[in-house]
């Protein structure tokens, strides 16, 4: 908004040239959500404590976090609002893929929302069937994947093919299988992220990996330059999902500051949710579906591990870990809470270097 506000008077003052610059309003974006994050943290974290919102335990979750029963939840308000005030402001709000990454992020934090509050209207850790859950999760990402693919083709022939990492020229094109394609990742990656909540500072800290990850690549696939220069695909108008990126890795720095170990409140998972769901539309918009897997690795190997549990026990009775997800094997092995979390961190920190990596290889 601000840059349709005041580029236009870069003729009377000529330092409003810089809101042409995405790299000055994605900064600033950051900064913006921060700043939110730091003035309506401490009033939700008191009001959800006045109203006793607080986050139930279930009850064969590690021992350890029984403590942490009442801390106050759905704090993922908090970073939600904190995304879409800078978004507005500082973003091209003509852009279409910005209206699209917005509808992805608030319709899954949506569903989150309704998650939560039956929980905290039952007085127990259940809320939406999975049934619910995944069937509201699939029509919006079908409803993104038909926006995805045929909308943004008005202005820059979207292309449908998927691109693989570490391989030079070779590109397959699904036409409109694409769309199944977007919905595997949609639900996967907000779901990804919802099973790594479980420890404080975890999910956040890595989500903000990602963001800074996403913040760099959807800049260089808006960028013919830069996109010509790395070999990846050149998507015309996305490079301004990287002020999305910007008001994310604001909005996950200013959360983690209040859910750091011991965490004052929980994003729950209108914050989960969404915070996948973005994380997944962004890959998808800019071309880079299969490098999701790298970007958001530590995500895949906490999903992956409930999968395998499931299946192990389901086929043979037994069980691989201790506990799953994965960061509640190692607490059980004996790791503190804090040394799983900042390991984990470093475990993300590594896959995001490894995407980044890829993209002159290919």
């Amino acid at each position: 908004m601000l840059y349709y506000l005041l580029y236009p008077l870069r003729g009377v003052i000529s330092g409003f040239n810089v809101f042409r610059y995405i790299t000055f309003r994605t900064a600033w974006a950051a900064l913006t959500a921060l700043l939110i994050s730091f003035i309506l943290g401490p009033w939700l974290i008191e009001r959800m404590r006045r109203i006793k919102l607080g986050q139930f335990i279930r009850e064969e979750g590690p021992k350890s976090h029984q403590q942490k029963a009442g801390t106050p939840t759905m704090g993922g308000i908090l970073i939600n609002v904190a995304i879409l005030i800078p978004t507005i402001l500082w973003a091209d709000i003509l852009n279409p893929y910005i209206w699209i990454i917005l509808f992805v992020t608030f319709a899954y934090g949506a569903i989150g929302f309704i998650d939560d509050y039956r929980k905290l209207v039952k007085k127990r850790n259940l809320g939406l069937t999975a049934r619910e859950k995944f069937t509201m999760q699939i029509l919006v990402a079908l409803a993104a994947g038909l926006a995805i693919a045929y909308l943004p083709s008005i202005h820059n022939n979207y292309s449908t093919a998927v691109t693989f990492p570490f391989i030079k020229n070779f590109a397959v094109t699904l036409g409109p299988a694409y769309i199944a394609l977007i919905i595997v990742i949609l639900v996967g990656a907000s779901n990804a992220v919802n099973l790594t909540d479980g420890l404080d500072g975890l999910a956040i800290g890595t989500t903000l990996v990602a963001a800074v990850t996403y913040t760099v690549l959807t800049y260089a696939a808006g960028n013919f330059r830069i996109a010509d220069y790395l070999r990846i695909a050149w998507v015309p108008q996305a490079g301004e999902l990287a002020v999305f990126c910007g008001a994310m890795v604001g909005a996950s720095l200013g959360f983690l500051w209040f859910n750091a170990h011991p965490a004052e409140i929980f994003m729950g998972d209108v914050g989960s949710l969404a915070l996948g769901g973005a994380i997944g539309c962004l890959a998808v918009m800019i071309k880079q579906e299969i490098l999701l897997v790298f970007v958001g690795g530590l995500f895949v190997i906490e999903a992956a591990s409930v999968i395998l549990q499931v299946a192990s026990f389901k086929m043979t009775g037994r069980r691989i870990f201790k506990m799953s997800p994965l960061h509640h094997h190692f607490e059980l092995s004996g790791w503190r809470e804090t040394k799983v979390v900042v390991r984990f961190w470093i475990i993300a920190i590594i896959f995001a270097m490894l995407a980044l990596s890829t993209l002159k290889l290919r």
